[in-house]
């Protein structure tokens, strides 16, 4: 006996699929991504990626997650990061390679210098440039540094310069050097400049005087610094054309006694008296 459909029936009855619409149903799809679950801890962990220099996708793929979240996380916190400061600027920092040579250096590995053994005479010269959000240009200082003895040299700027004469500084500076300057960090940097300036005055050496204009150019710095200065951790003195040698063996005399340092005194051959 063939059942009867009512009115009732009809809205109540299921309508069964077709084959091919059984099919679809029946497909499973793998699951690629966690869902976008935005808390306090995704945020952190989207924003100490994306300060290592991570892209979106990059980011995406090592959490989990959906590129299109990130990617709008990330322009998120780029919005917020503007807010609290509309001129925000990108630091771009050379050192000359081999500034390492004689220094020791602590917890940091990635601040390797591939050049430590080539020797600078414990001369070092930083460069660091910034550059402002919409802006073009940069402003300039320049540190050169004798990082096992006297701390700052010397320092210019900051100097608001455009891009080719930015190349022609880069060039005059680090022209004294047998290869070229080599990217570093900006907390590379604070750690050699104010570490130096730091080590040099406890051995009673001031920084040049024009050092003081550049110092906010760096940006805030604690310390201690985690590079132990001083050649192979002793104070190591070699004269330069408008020192004063005899004032600066006399204070490193005083700071750390007759055995507490080494140095080298440059003649001038004409100032010699030959003898009979």
């Amino acid at each position: 006996m063939q059942p009867t459909l009512t009115q009732d029936s009809l809205h109540t009855a299921p309508i069964l699929p077709t084959g091919a619409s059984i099919a679809r149903r029946l497909t499973v799809r793998p699951v690629r991504y966690k869902n976008p679950m935005i808390d306090e801890q995704t945020i952190h962990h989207v924003r100490k990626l994306r300060n290592q220099g991570l892209t979106p996708r990059e980011i995406a793929r090592s959490l989990g997650m959906r590129p299109a979240a990130v990617s709008n996380l990330v322009r998120q916190l780029a919005v917020e990061r503007d807010a609290v400061d509309p001129d925000v600027d990108h630091a771009e920092c050379l050192l000359n390679a081999g500034w390492s040579t004689g220094l020791s250096i602590q917890g940091h590995p990635e601040w390797h210098d591939l050049a430590a053994n080539d020797g600078t005479g414990g001369l070092v010269t930083a460069l660091v440039a910034r550059r402002r959000r919409h802006r073009r240009g940069a402003t300039v200082c320049v540190y050169l540094l004798d990082v096992y003895c006297l701390g700052v040299k010397n320092a210019i700027g900051p100097d608001n310069i455009n891009d080719q004469a930015l190349r022609r500084l880069t060039d005059q500076v680090f022209s004294g050097y047998h290869t070229p300057p080599v990217p570093a960090p900006i907390e590379l940097v604070r750690d050699l400049v104010l570490g130096a300036a730091q080590y040099a005055h406890t051995l009673g050496f001031a920084p040049h005087p024009d050092f003081q204009a550049a110092r906010a150019h760096l940006g805030p710095w604690t310390g201690p610094s985690a590079i132990t200065f001083g050649r192979d951790g002793k104070p190591n003195y070699v004269s330069g054309p408008h020192d004063d040698p005899d004032t600066v063996i006399r204070t490193l005399r005083q700071a750390v006694g007759r055995k507490g340092f080494n140095y080298t005194i440059g003649i001038d051959i004409n100032d010699l008296r030959m003898t009979g």
